[in-house]
């Protein structure tokens, strides 16, 4: 997995982390649910990039 990607991935978690966490303390469920879908973006970007370096092996 390349570093630059990993970054990238990791940086869209910790957004998703901080909205999420936003949108419990302000009580805005789109903010939340926003949040929610990065961290899950976020880790499918993962998975992908983890497959990639499988076949690469």
């Amino acid at each position: 997995m390349g570093t630059e990607d990993k970054a990238r991935n990791s940086a869209e978690s910790a957004k998703g982390k901080v909205k999420e966490a936003a949108g419990k303390v302000t009580d805005n469920q789109d903010l939340e649910d926003e949040g929610r879908a990065e961290q899950a973006n976020s880790d499918v970007k993962q998975a992908g990039e983890k497959v990639k370096d499988a076949f690469k092996r």
